[in-house]
This record gives C-alpha cells, structure tokens and sequence, in this order.
C-alpha cells in the first residue's frame, strides 16, 4: 500500500479525508486496546526485546534492528531475529535459508538474516520456542509492538524525527497502528530516527537518537542514475542519493514491499539504458535472481547514539527473569 498524501497534509480536502475516516481510526485504536488488555503473552525463557513502531511503515526499523542485534552480539549474545515475514507465504515457524525468497519469507527477513539467524513465523510463540530451540539467548523481534501473544522485556519504539506521528491519526484516517499516547505507553525507550524532534505525549523515559546512512559514498558522486523505490517512504532513497552527489535522472515509485515482475524491471531497464539503475536493498532482496543484472542497491546502516543508552537499556536485560 502506498502511504495517502492527506495523512501528511493540512489542507481542506486532507481535512475532509481525516474527518469522514476518522470513526474508523477511533475503533482500530479500540481493538488494539482491547487485545492489550486482555493478552495473556507467552513469556519465552530468554530476553525479547521488541523493535517496533506506531506509524505505518517508513521510520527505518529493520537497519536499527540490525544495530540493536550488533550491539547484543558485542555483549557476547546470540540473538535471533523474529519477523512475521510481511508479504510471504509461509507461516512458519521457520529459519530463514539461503534457499528462501521474498516471495518464501517476505523481504525484511531477507536482510535480517544477513545479520543473525532469522524465524519467521506469524504465531511469534511457537516462532519464539523454535529459535530458543536453535540457540537464541537473547530474540530481538523486528515489529510486534501491537502484538501480544509474546512477553517483550524491552520494548523499543521507533519514531521517524522528520513525519512524527503524521497527522495524529489512527488507520485508516491516518498512518498511525494506534493512538501515540496508548502505544508510547507500552514502551521502554523511543529511538528518533533522522532530524527533527517529533513530540512524544506524557512520555519520560529514554529517547536516543538514530542515523540511518548510506554505507558508502566516495564511488556514487557524479554518478547519474535512475532510482526506483517500494518502501514506505521512497523519498528517502532518492535524498540519500542527491545527498551523495548524484545526478538523478529520473525516480519512480511503487507501493510499499511491491513484488516487482520481470516486465517492470525490462521496462526500467529500458528507461536507464544509458545510465545507472539504483534502488533499496529491500527492494533488491525482492527481485527474482535472474531480472537483478544492471541493477544495484545503495546500502544503509544505522547508528544509535548516545551508545552507552542503548547498552544500558540492554543491561537491563540480565536481571531475574
């Protein structure tokens, strides 16, 4: 899905949009209330720390996911990643393999698993008990702050510092899963990612700072490319890439984990014959093997600063369980 302009604008026809929809935010809200409420999660016998977000889609967790299960294995940890596998087929439990597509497990574990071993599954319990089975001693899992079948013992949220919160409304009148104030609730620490201080109602614990950046530079400037992104927000790649010092061509945009097919990509290739073609590399995870030649991706890494707050949100971890 591709994220509606009115959630990001203050104009009348934005206005009108937000109002008609607004009765169904207001009750998606109360259902997430209601399953909080009455959840009785299933507490895993090791650590789970949860990497989620309120806003739809775009804020940059899976990078900082992977950031977070760095600094577990830098405290001498082997964490697991547990993903429901947006956009997959399988329902798990199962371990992510080199055998797996994104049409198998979505794209987001495609990445995850570059990191760490990675479980799919859309019952995270029996996802949980399969990695602890496989030798996880700490699950780091990627989304899940509105799920509540699995105890979380450190739950992180992460805010996108440019958008914030949208326009403060619930799905589908606007991006976020439920309202700011009863999901900043749950949460142990907010991560910002980007610039921009996004307000955070009645909220007093940790907030860090993440910077999401390109992992190279020095080989992209003067470059001239045409850019295609399926993320929640595109927009990021192609500032990123202006930011290197490229020469954008052109940019086109698909809805949020689009599965491309070989006709579109003839067709983009066609549009880049004399210069680069360049997406995410959650977009290229999704590209069947055979339709990836003369495509490349820009990877990006996060980091968290101050560090010693995220080792001390993750000290908290060896406590009494």
């Amino acid at each position: 899905m591709r994220a509606p302009d009115f959630w990001h604008r203050d104009d009348f026809a934005a206005r009108l949009a937000t109002a008609v929809l607004a009765p169904l935010g207001t009750l998606y809200g109360a259902t997430v209330r209601w399953k909080a409420a009455h959840a009785k999660p299933y507490r895993a016998r090791v650590p789970v720390v949860c990497v989620g977000n309120i806003s739809a889609g775009g804020t940059g967790k899976t990078p900082i996911a992977i950031a977070i299960a760095d600094a577990i294995i830098v405290h001498g940890k082997n964490p697991f990643f547990l993903t429901r596998g947006y956009g997959g087929r399988l329902a798990g439990p199962v371990v992510v393999s080199k055998t797996h597509t994104a049409e198998d497990v979505g794209d987001e574990p495609l990445l995850l698993a570059r990191k760490a071993p990675t479980v799919v599954a859309r019952d995270r319990r029996e996802g949980a008990i399969l990695a602890i089975e496989r030798g996880a001693d700490v699950i780091v899992m990627d989304d899940g702050h509105q799920n509540f079948a699995l105890h979380k013992d450190l739950s992180l949220v992460v805010v996108d510092g440019e958008h914030g919160f949208g326009n403060g409304h619930v799905l589908p009148a606007g991006p976020l899963r439920e309202p700011a104030l009863q999901g900043l609730a749950r949460a142990d620490a907010v991560i910002v990612t980007g610039d921009g201080n996004p307000a955070l109602p009645a909220f007093d614990k940790p907030v860090l700072r993440a910077h999401v950046a390109p992992a190279a530079t020095a080989e992209w400037k003067g470059m001239k490319v045409v850019a295609f992104a399926g993320i929640g927000r595109p927009e990021k790649l192609f500032r990123s890439l202006r930011e290197l010092g490229v020469e954008l061509v052109e940019t086109v945009t698909f809805a949020d984990h689009h599965p491309y097919t070989s006709r579109e990509l003839s067709e983009l290739k066609a549009r880049a014959k004399d210069v680069r073609l360049v997406t995410t590399e959650k977009d290229y995870v999704r590209i069947a093997p055979a339709d990836r030649d003369g495509i490349a991706f820009l990877p990006v890494t996060a980091s968290i600063d101050p560090h010693d707050g995220l080792d001390r949100l993750l000290d908290s971890l060896n406590g009494p369980r």
